[in-house]
């Protein structure tokens, strides 16, 4: 009695050349690359037309004037090398406000570009002090001076009026 085969894999080259010959026609390849840009390209233009009333929204939305404006401090609450805390632009934002030695305001982001520890405005020496790893920043400018700390502090843009300190914006100066 002959085997029979239990698989039913039996191929004959017929079939076999039938699968070769699907494999050398070229059309199908640029058909399909075709096709995929054409595809790409329209999901590309229905993304942009689906999220432009949003971005229009956004861009429109109150007078841009007063957005982000946050009153700090009475202009008298702070003495010359003086320092406040107080956050920005929401309250998990810790930010620090200084009155330097040249009766200056300046304001940054209070937390080290190291490792987030806080940061203290040191009076005597005139600078900004992040006490974990020992890491100095120029109050002037924010920019790191010793210590681990690469980066400079993101600066918080002051305006005073009427004898009022106000947080207006943040100028983050690094990549």
């Amino acid at each position: 009695m002959p085997k029979e085969n239990k698989n039913n894999n039996h191929h004959d080259d017929k079939d076999m050349m039938k699968l070769v010959d699907n494999l050398n026609r070229k059309e199908d390849a640029s058909l399909n690359r075709r096709a995929f840009l054409k595809a790409s390209f329209g999901a590309t233009v229905a993304i942009g037309i689906a999220s432009a009333p949003f971005s229009a929204l956004s861009y429109f939305k109150g007078d841009g004037e007063n957005d982000h404006l946050v009153e700090i401090a009475n202009v008298d609450e702070l003495g010359v090398g003086e320092s406040k805390t107080f956050s920005y632009p929401t309250s998990e934002n810790p930010a620090i406000l200084v009155r330097t030695p040249d009766d200056r305001f300046v304001a940054y982001n209070n937390k080290c570009t190291h490792l987030q520890c806080p940061v203290f405005y040191e009076v005597k020496e005139n600078i900004l002090l992040c006490p974990c790893h020992k890491g100095y920043f120029d109050v002037a400018n924010g920019h790191p001076m010793a210590g681990p700390p690469q980066r400079e502090l993101p600066k918080i843009l002051l305006e005073v009026k009427n004898g009022k300190i106000f947080a207006i914006g943040r100028e983050v100066r690094h990549g």
